[in-house]
């Protein structure tokens, strides 16, 4: 995928001018801050991945469009997990993964340390600390001493880079 420096920018702008205006709107719907900065994140990481975004007329309006769809697969999802609780079967839950299960989990896994081996190193560090480690937002800004919205930008342009290396086919 090809970013269109252009289009970042646009983003950029977008986040720094209605980001808190986004995230107060999901937080809203979704009653819970830390769902509603996952919500905006990946809505964000939605944009940035648009293959033509000049065929959108408004940035923000296709933002809130793809946020509040995000917030209510969100809640679509929350209620399967309220009505339908996953009870571990009893017998089964010991057995070894299938083979081939196995492989290909291993070969994904593999994928993402090798995607995470190409990121810059603050760009890595973030995304560790957030994603894997569950980190605060916060506490990785003060951590590294950097802004929360650094943070962001960091565990986004993480997330993208890796999401395209774990997807991407693999050459014969």
């Amino acid at each position: 995928m090809n970013l269109d420096p252009a289009h970042a920018l646009r983003i950029a702008d977008l986040f720094r001018e209605h980001n808190r205006a986004l995230v107060a709107f999901l937080q809203c719907r979704l009653n819970s801050l830390s769902d509603a900065q996952e919500v905006a994140q990946e809505a964000y990481v939605r944009l940035v991945m648009m293959e033509r975004p000049e065929q959108v007329a408004s940035l923000r309006a296709y933002l809130y469009r793809v946020a509040s769809n995000l917030a209510v697969d969100r809640l679509r999802m929350r209620q399967v997990r309220e009505d339908h609780p996953i009870d571990p079967p009893d017998d089964d839950f010991h057995l070894a993964p299938i083979p081939e299960r196995h492989v290909a989990a291993t070969n994904q896994l593999n994928a993402l340390h090798q995607a995470l081996r190409e990121l810059p190193a603050k760009t890595g560090r973030a995304f560790v600390m957030h994603v894997i480690d569950g980190t605060d937002i916060g506490a990785i800004a003060k951590n590294m001493k950097i802004s929360e919205r650094m943070v962001r930008y960091h565990v986004a342009n993480a997330l993208t880079h890796c999401r395209a290396r774990v997807d991407e086919p693999e050459m014969p």
